[in-house]
């Protein structure tokens, strides 16, 4: 490790329980102040709900720039995307009372559609499989363009691909979504989702997709502009249809609950949420996401999430009656919220410490905090006849569920399965791999990256002088 910052990032206080110790608490406590002293970021909400009881509840720095008003338990952060799980819910509410199929056409609901839209159905639009024109990527819609004159609109464009057959994240899905729940409730759909998710919540949770409107308590992120080193506030406006897709602003303790409820079956019996968590049927079969939650299993441990603006996050591991809530106004260099409750997940329970979070963490904070690194070559060097890849994890985490690290490039056809090319475990964390240089062509440039546990492609560092200069980042070799 070059830095006592990321000594502390990557230490951390491990043990396989489900309860939460002082010691664990204190952890993670000091762990978010580091990524806070890292990334520059001005204000920030966490929360851990554990066994249905919120175990830890922390709020950090202002809820602007503009003054000193300290984030607290009254703090509303916008949580942009993060929204879709209350529409997730407020629709299978709907589908549990029988009013609505995930199978019906979204035709039965919605009126005047193109033809081209007649076969998407409802869960087409909860797994983003509906392959609608995605209304945001268009100008010409004004902010206040009523919902038939948004579908008008788009009935001009193609279909992106053929209906069911891939994914591609659209918020012309949420705005039917809410044009659904509207039909079949009779309510604006912000009413019908604080009626029926946020009933014991007052002036803590608000719809609005308006990033300059005043909202008392709302934060509303801070873009940072690396050419004036400054963070700027967001002023994206969006009309109503946005709501369902981007529009919440709510406080910590509020969204805490609202997790509570989600465990305790108290929105959803268990069948509708096995439901809404169950894998959808795309025709490209690498692609894997549920009924509008993103989804993981590492180690045998179930978890859904969804996260929204690169600054809010919730994950639920339902198996381990653990949920985390990351929320912040802006960031310096990269987005946060997963690598975080990666850490603070493993803090709870070292099973769920996914290595390759904890690499990609340390890669990407390594910029800001040692931003003038000499330009080095990165992941090989050369003894004598042989050529030696080398892959260093970060000195003093656990390995124990790295399976395998793999070196992978144009020499084998970028196959991270090929056993000729996996790398065995050194000391302190080196992961390295011993080849004759006979087994490569002479003054040939070859590309190349490491790959964790089979899927998971390692990133570059920043400072790495072999590059191939490409969008993909590639590392390079040539053999003399």
């Amino acid at each position: 490790m070059k830095s006592s910052i990321l000594t502390i990032l990557f230490s951390g206080f491990f043990v396989t329980a489900y309860g939460q110790t002082a010691e664990q608490s204190k952890a993670i406590d000091s762990y978010i102040k580091k990524v806070i002293q890292i990334n520059e970021i001005p204000g920030m909400a966490v929360g851990i709900v554990t066994n249905n009881k919120v175990t830890f509840q922390k709020y950090y720095g202002t809820e602007n720039l503009e003054s000193d008003k300290k984030v607290d338990q009254n703090s509303m952060f916008r949580v942009y995307s993060s929204t879709k799980l209350m529409s997730n819910v407020g629709l299978f509410q709907l589908v549990e009372q029988g009013k609505l199929s995930v199978e019906d056409k979204i035709s039965k609901y919605v009126d005047n559609i193109p033809a081209e839209w007649q076969n998407v159905k409802v869960k087409n639009l909860l797994s983003h499989s509906s392959g609608l024109p995605d209304w945001i990527n268009f100008n010409d819609i004004a902010t206040d363009a009523t919902n038939a004159e948004v579908i008008n609109r788009l009935s001009k464009e193609k279909m992106e691909f053929e209906t069911g057959s891939n994914y591609r994240y659209n918020q012309t899905n949420y705005m039917l979504i809410t044009m659904i729940i509207e039909k079949i409730t009779g309510e604006k759909f912000e009413d019908y989702i604080l009626k029926n998710q946020f009933s014991d919540s007052k002036n803590k949770v608000v719809f609005s997709s308006n990033s300059i409107e005043k909202i008392p308590n709302r934060i509303v992120k801070y873009n940072y502009n690396k050419n004036t080193h400054q963070y700027e506030k967001s002023t994206f406006v969006e009309g109503r249809r946005a709501h369902s897709a981007n529009g919440l602003a709510i406080a910590l303790p509020e969204f805490l609950q609202w997790s509570i409820h989600l465990s305790k079956n108290d929105f959803l019996k268990p069948a509708t949420q096995a439901l809404m968590w169950k894998p959808f049927e795309y025709k490209n079969k690498e692609i894997t996401f549920t009924h509008g939650w993103d989804t993981d299993i590492f180690n045998a441990i179930k978890s859904y999430d969804f996260s929204g603006g690169n600054v809010s996050a919730y994950r639920i591991f339902p198996d381990q009656n653990i949920a985390i809530i990351v929320m912040y106004n802006g960031y310096k260099e990269f987005p946060v919220f997963y690598p975080m409750i990666n850490q603070i997940a493993g803090m709870m329970d070292k099973r769920m410490l996914n290595p390759y979070m904890v690499s990609e963490e340390y890669t990407k904070s390594e910029p800001i905090v040692h931003p003038n690194l000499k330009k080095e070559n990165y992941g090989y060097r050369t003894e004598k006849d042989n050529i030696i890849f080398s892959y260093q994890f970060p000195e003093g985490k656990s390995v124990e569920y790295i399976k395998s690290i793999s070196v992978t490039g144009s020499f084998n056809n970028w196959n991270p399965d090929d056993q000729v090319y996996y790398m065995n475990l050194k000391r302190n964390n080196a992961f390295e791999l011993t080849l004759p240089k006979s087994h490569f062509e002479s003054g040939k440039t070859y590309q190349f990256k490491f790959v964790m546990n089979k899927k998971n492609w390692l990133s570059v560092p920043y400072n790495a002088a072999n590059v191939d200069g490409t969008k993909d980042h590639n590392l390079t070799f040539k053999i003399d």
